[in-house]
C-alpha cells in the first residue's frame, strides 16, 4: 500500500538509527523570488554566487513546496516542513514561537500572541505596522508601561515581554484560555486594526479579555509619537511537540540571530547557540561544538527583510554575503549539507509567496545532475523534482546513514 506523503514521517520514527553522519541545514529565509525586468531575472539568478553554483554542480537540486499548491506558508509552518513536522498537522501560532524564542518558560494552557508595535492617525487608519522600527530600547520602555498601566479582571495574569525592535510577545496565563482568536494586524497599512473576535464558543472569555487588553493599550500609548497602538497576530495555545530526539534520534543545535527561529529550534527540542553578530561568523560558529551534535541549523534572515521591503538589490547582496561564507562552512566537512529556503519572499511581491523554493542536497551518494547554477530555473531541471519540504528531513537522514531499510 502506497504512503501518502502526510503520514511519511512517522515511518522515519520507526526507522531511525541511533546513530550516523552530521546533518547542516543552511535555510536562507524567502530566498525564492521572481523575475524582476528591471534587473534581468530573480534574486538568485542576478547575484554572483559562484560557491552556491559549485554546490549545486555537486549535488542533487530540486524544487520544494512548503505546505502545498497555492498556500503560502509563514516562518513557522516552512521551517517545520524542514524539519520533518508535517505543518498541518503540527500546528503553531508565531506567539508560541515568539515566546520560545526570547527563552519566556511557557507552560501549557498558556495563549500566546506576538505584538507589533505599530502608528495609526487620529482616524484609527494604520500609517506604519512597524512604527518606524523603532528600537528595541524604546520597545523595552513600552512594554513597561503596559506592565504597570493595564490590569485584567480574571483569575490570572499576563506578561508583555520585548522581542526585538518593534516586535513583543504578549502571554495570557490561567484557567480556561483558549487561544482561537483572530489577529488584529490588517497586514497593511490605509486600514484600521481588525477586530478582535473569537473563532470558536470556547475562546469566547479569552477575547474579552484581549479586548481589554487592547483598549487599556490605546489609551496607555495614546502620547507616543510613533508607537501609538499594539497589532496581535498569531494566537495559539500552548501544547508541548515531540523532539527531533525522540522522532529521528538527531540531537540539533539551532544558530540564528532571530528570536523567532530560535522559538521554533526550542519547540523541536534543538538547543540553541548563542547568536553570531555577523553573517561572515556563522562558519567560526558552526565549528564550536560541531561534534557534539547531529543536526545543525543555521538560519539567515536579512534576504527575508530585504524582499519584505521591496528592495531587490538589497536582497541580491545579501545572497551575495551569504555566498561568500560557503568555503568555511564546507571546512567542517559535513555528511549532508542542505541549502534551501522555508518560503519564497521575491522583492517584486514585498513579501511571503507561495512559489516553491529551490533545494540542493550534496552528500556522499547524492545524485549529481545537470544543474550548474543555484537558482530557481536551473534547480527546476535537477534530480529532485518538485516535491514536498516535508521530504526533504527524510532525504537527509538516508544520506546520513540514519534509516534502516523498510520492509522484509
Amino acid at each position: 500500500m502506497a504512503v501518502c506523503w502526510e503520514d511519511v514521517s512517522t515511518v522515519w520514527e520507526e526507522l531511525k538509527r541511533p546513530h550516523g553522519g552530521t546533518i547542516v541545514y543552511l535555510i536562507i529565509d524567502g530566498v525564492g523570488g521572481l523575475p524582476d525586468e528591471r534587473y534581468g531575472g530573480t534574486e538568485l539568478e542576478v547575484a554572483r554566487s559562484p560557491h552556491l553554483d559549485r554546490l549545486a554542480s555537486e549535488s542533487s537540486c530540486g524544487l520544494l513546496e512548503m505546505v502545498g499548491p497555492g498556500i503560502t506558508p509563514g516562518s513557522g509552518p516552512g521551517h517545520l516542513s524542514l524539519f520533518g513536522y508535517h505543518p498541518l498537522l503540527y500546528r503553531v501560532g508565531r506567539g508560541v514561537l515568539s515566546a520560545m524564542g526570547i527563552g519566556f518558560d511557557l507552560q501549557p494552557g498558556d495563549v500566546a500572541a506576538r505584538v507589533n508595535f505599530a502608528t495609526v492617525d487620529g482616524h484609527g487608519v494604520v500609517t506604519d505596522r512597524r512604527a518606524g522600527r523603532i528600537d528595541t530600547a524604546t520597545n523595552e520602555r513600552l512594554c513597561r508601561l503596559i506592565s504597570q498601566s493595564v490590569h485584567l479582571d480574571f483569575d490570572g495574569g499576563f506578561f508583555i515581554r520585548p522581542v526585538k525592535e518593534h516586535r513583543a510577545l504578549l502571554v495570557l496565563r490561567g484557567p480556561g484560555l483558549c487561544g482561537r482568536l483572530q489577529d488584529t494586524d490588517p497586514q497593511t497599512t490605509g486600514q484600521p486594526p481588525r477586530e478582535l473576535r473569537a473563532l470558536d464558543e470556547d475562546s469566547r472569555p479569552t477575547a474579552a479579555l484581549v479586548s481589554s487588553f487592547l483598549r487599556q493599550v490605546q489609551e496607555t500609548l495614546r502620547d507616543e509619537e510613533r508607537a501609538n497602538m499594539v497589532l496581535l497576530r498569531g494566537f495559539d495555545t500552548y501544547r508541548p511537540f515531540p523532539s527531533l530526539e525522540e522522532r529521528f534520534g538527531l540531537r540539533g543545535r539551532c544558530i540564528a540571530q532571530y528570536p523567532m527561529y530560535r522559538g521554533v529550534s526550542r519547540l523541536v527540542g534543538m538547543e540553541v547557540h548563542e547568536p553570531p553578530v555577523e553573517l561572515s561568523h556563522y562558519p567560526t560558529v558552526l565549528k564550536e561544538g560541531y561534534g557534539d551534535y547531529d543536526l545543525h541549523f543555521l538560519h539567515v534572515k536579512p534576504t527575508d527583510s530585504r524582499g519584505e521591503d521591496g528592495d531587490f538589490p538589497a536582497k541580491v547582496r545579501v545572497i551575495e554575503q551569504v555566498d561568500g561564507m560557503i568555503p568555511g562552512l564546507l571546512d567542517v566537512d559535513p555528511d549532508v549539507l542542505v541549502v534551501t529556503a522555508d518560503h519564497s519572499t521575491p522583492a517584486v511581491m514585498a513579501g511571503h509567496s507561495w512559489h516553491p523554493v529551490p533545494v540542493l542536497l550534496r552528500a556522499r551518494y547524492a545524485r549529481r545532475d545537470s544543474v550548474t547554477a543555484f537558482n530557481e530555473t536551473a534547480c527546476a531541471q535537477g534530480s529532485l523534482g518538485l516535491r514536498p519540504a516535508l521530504h526533504l528531513m527524510g532525504l537527509a537522514l538516508a544520506h546520513a546513514g540514519r534509516l534502516e531499510k523498510y520492509g522484509a
